[in-house]
């Protein structure tokens, strides 16, 4: 495929068909990854391929449920990892720090753009995806089941396998209401309402159109799609607890080092 086909036809996939990837894409797929840009080149990620079932029936509760993780052949988990290199610092008498919090999100940087390289490569080969927010905001409970050990923190993840759906590209914030030239230009309000005008309409009748979304909407009294979003998606009760979560999982992996 044409790289702007692969990129401009990327869609989340839910649904999965009952075929196993095999072992030489996947390679391919994970060589794709490896190739992305790393800070100072340490590579400070790992990426976990997980297949086995039993496994992934586990780890969907911490996924919130969410059917892909079963109904995918693959579950791909890309980690911030400090770890490896930790350990080759102290191999090599020199000093082994990496501990804070910077180092975290140089790792979660690092394991992002192998992720995306990763999904490029698997969509350019017929390969569907879905990204999973629940990997960082259960990053305890992943991590618990993916046995990481200190300095190691889940950040991405998403299904992998052969789309068994074909669902329309969903739409994006126009160009001009995201790039901003040489510094920042806030908006006036009445450029906001014109940047989410398509937006609005577009997610709000897919709300609409899918019954079960329907009636939450309509049980939770919701107007709008802005208050989809902050009340029923992204309540800010549901982020302080996962954001309090993730900084508790960082000190437990040593990455809150302060001293």
């Amino acid at each position: 495929m044409e790289l702007n086909d692969v990129i401009f036809g990327h869609r989340s996939i839910r649904e999965y068909e009952d075929r196993e990837v095999s072992q030489e894409l996947l390679e391919q797929i994970l060589d794709a990854g490896i190739r992305a840009s790393s800070s100072g080149n340490m590579q400070t990620y790992s990426i976990i391929v997980t297949k086995d079932k039993e496994l992934r029936q586990k780890l969907y509760t911490a996924h919130m449920e969410q059917s892909m993780v079963v109904d995918a052949p693959i579950l791909l988990t890309f980690c911030a990892d400090f770890n490896r290199m930790r350990k080759w610092l102290s191999l090599n008498d020199a000093p082994v720090h990496f501990d804070n919090f910077m180092s975290f999100m140089i790792g979660a940087i690092d394991a992002s753009l192998v992720a995306q390289n990763c999904a490029l490569a698997a969509e350019n080969a017929g390969l569907g995806i879905c990204y999973m927010g629940s990997t960082l905001a259960n990053c305890d409970q992943i991590g618990e089941l993916l046995n990481l050990p200190p300095n190691v923190v889940p950040v991405v993840g998403y299904s992998l396998g052969y789309p068994a759906e074909n669902p329309a590209p969903r739409d994006r914030l126009p160009r001009h209401g995201i790039v901003h030239y040489d510094q920042y230009r806030d908006y006036a309000d009445d450029e906001i309402l014109e940047i989410y005008k398509e937006r609005n309409e577009n997610g709000w009748k897919r709300y609409m159109d899918i019954p079960r979304l329907k009636e939450m909407t309509e049980r939770l009294g919701l107007k709008n799609l802005a208050q989809v979003y902050s009340i029923a998606k992204y309540s800010q009760e549901s982020h302080i607890e996962f954001s309090q979560t993730v900084l508790n999982y960082l000190e437990k992996q040593n990455f809150m080092n302060n001293d």
